[in-house]
C-alpha cells in the first residue's frame, strides 16, 4: 500500500478547530451535500487546488478538464471506476460508447499518461472508448507508446451531418479533456450529442471571478449550517474586467482593488492574531495551466510593472490576450513533503459528486507563498486511508492524515457545487 506522504502544518491551531467542526458535523455535513446534488447536479468531473495555511484552507483554483489522472493512487482505480458508473448513470444512462477529446498535445508525455489513465477508468466502468484528436495535421491513427508501458491511439475527429467521432465511430456522449482556452471549435458546434462536461465550461467562456463570487455564496450558507467563519474556507477577491497588461490599461483599477482587498486580508489577520504578511495574487481570469500568475505584497507593484512582468502576464495557453483580471486572497501553504520539505498543496479530484482521490503537488524551488504550478513542480499521491467521504470518528486522534484529507474533500465538493451552479 501507498505510505502517506510526510506532512507537516506548521500552524495548526485553527485549522484543528476546522477539522473537528467537520467530523462533528459529519452527518449534517453529508446530509447537506446530498440536497445541494438534488438542486444541482454535479459535472462530469473536475479537480480542486486547495491551500492549507494551518489558520486557512481554501481553494485557489477549480479546473473542470482536470489532466492528471495519472497522478491518483491506483489503489483508489476502484472507487474511480464506481464513481463513473454512478455518474454516467445520471449524466447519459443510455450511453455504451464515449468518444474522448484531448487536449491538441503532440510532445507532451505528461499529459498523454493522464489521457491513458482517464481512457483506462472509462473502460473499466464498462464504455467502448476511443479517443479523437483536434491535431489539425492528423490524418491517420496514430499511435503513441507511454513511458509507463501503456499506450493511446489518436484519431482524427470528423463529422458526419450533426454527429462527430472517429471512423465508424459515431457515440451519443462524449467526454471532454479539452478546456478550449482559445474558444469552441466549429467541428464541435451545432451538433445533437451529450458532451460532459459542457461545451460551455471551457476557459473561452468561464471566468474564474464568476467562480469565486458563486463560491462565496456557497461558502456563506454552508458555515451557517455548522457555524463557522466563511473565511476560513474562502479566499477574498475582487477583479478588473478590461485590462491590456501591454499597454498598462487597467493597472490604476487593479491596485485600487487590490488595496482594499489588503485593507480586508490585514483585519482579519489582526483578528485572528496571525503574524503572517498577507500577499495577494493576481491573475488571468480565464485559463490555466499556471500561466499568467503573479504574487504582490503591495498594490503600489502594479503601478510599476516592469516589461518582464507585463509580459509575462499579456497572453495564456494558445498565445489568447489576457483581457481579464482576478486578484485573490493569497493563501500560504505550511504543508510539506518528504525529507527536504519541498513546500506542497493539495489537489482534489471528482468524479460527479465523488472525491476519487487527489495528489500533493509539490515544487523544491518555491516558497510558501509562491505559485506551484509551474516548471519544476512535481506530483505525490494522496495515499488515503479511506476515501474523503468517510472519516474517523470524532474523537479520534486529530493528527491523523485522514482527518485532513476528509476537510480536503469537504472543500473541494464546495468549489465543485460552485462549479455546478455555473451552468444555471
Amino acid at each position: 500500500m501507498l505510505k502517506v506522504p510526510h506532512l507537516e502544518t506548521a500552524l495548526t491551531g485553527p485549522l484543528r478547530h476546522l477539522e473537528k467542526k467537520f467530523l462533528e458535523n459529519q452527518v449534517t455535513i453529508e446530509g447537506w451535500f446530498r440536497e445541494q446534488w438534488q438542486q444541482t447536479p454535479p459535472t462530469f468531473y473536475g479537480s480542486v487546488d486547495l491551500r492549507n495555511a494551518g489558520f486557512k484552507l481554501a481553494p485557489v483554483d477549480t479546473n473542470l478538464f482536470p489532466a492528471g489522472f495519472n497522478n491518483l493512487n491506483p489503489d483508489m482505480m476502484a472507487l474511480c471506476v464506481q464513481a463513473v458508473q454512478a455518474t454516467m448513470a445520471e449524466k447519459s444512462p443510455c450511453a455504451k460508447r464515449l468518444l474522448l477529446i484531448p487536449e491538441s498535445h503532440t510532445r507532451n508525455l505528461f499529459y498523454f499518461e493522464n489521457l491513458a489513465m482517464l481512457s483506462e477508468i472509462l473502460k473499466r466502468a464498462g464504455f467502448d472508448v476511443r479517443i479523437a484528436s483536434l491535431i489539425p495535421d492528423l490524418t491517420a491513427p496514430l499511435k503513441q507508446l507511454l513511458p509507463s508501458g501503456r499506450e493511446i491511439i489518436l484519431e482524427p475527429l470528423i463529422r458526419d451531418g450533426d454527429r462527430v467521432g472517429v471512423e465508424n465511430y459515431f457515440p451519443c456522449c462524449i467526454v471532454l479533456n479539452n478546456d478550449f482556452s482559445a474558444g469552441i471549435p466549429d467541428v464541435l458546434k451545432n451538433t445533437q450529442q451529450v458532451f460532459l462536461p459542457s461545451l460551455n465550461l471551457g476557459w473561452s467562456t468561464r471566468l474564474k471571478s464568476d467562480h469565486f463570487r458563486i463560491y462565496q455564496t456557497v461558502t456563506d450558507e454552508f458555515s451557517k449550517v455548522i457555524d463557522i467563519d466563511p473565511w476560513l474556507i474562502n479566499p477574498y477577491f475582487d477583479h478588473c474586467g478590461a485590462v491590456d497588461f501591454s499597454n498598462q490599461n487597467g493597472q490604476e483599477c487593479l491596485a485600487e482593488r487590490a488595496s482594499v482587498l489588503f485593507q480586508k486580508i490585514r483585519e482579519k489577520y489582526a483578528e485572528y492574531k496571525i503574524e503572517q504578511s498577507p500577499f495577494v495574487v493576481v491573475k488571468a481570469d480565464q485559463g490555466t495551466y499556471g500561466m499568467a500568475v503573479m504574487m504582490i505584497q503591495d498594490p503600489l507593484e502594479l503601478t510599476n510593472l516592469n516589461r518582464k512582468q507585463r509580459t509575462k502576464m499579456m497572453t495564456l495557453k494558445g498565445g489568447s490576450a489576457v483581457t481579464k483580471a482576478i486578484m485573490q486572497e493569497g493563501v500560504h501553504t505550511f504543508e510539506t513533503v518528504g525529507e527536504d520539505r519541498a513546500v506542497a498543496e493539495p489537489v482534489v479530484y471528482h468524479i460527479g459528486r465523488h472525491v476519487v482521490g487527489g495528489f500533493y503537488r509539490i515544487h523544491k524551488n518555491r516558497g510558501i507563498d509562491e505559485n506551484l504550478n509551474a516548471p519544476g513542480m512535481d506530483f505525490h499521491p494522496l495515499a488515503f486511508a479511506k476515501n474523503c467521504h468517510v472519516p474517523p470518528f470524532a474523537q479520534c486522534e486529530f493528527k491523523e492524515p485522514v482527518n485532513r484529507f476528509y476537510a480536503y474533500g469537504v472543500v473541494g465538493r464546495l468549489a465543485m457545487i460552485a462549479a455546478a451552479r455555473e451552468t444555471l
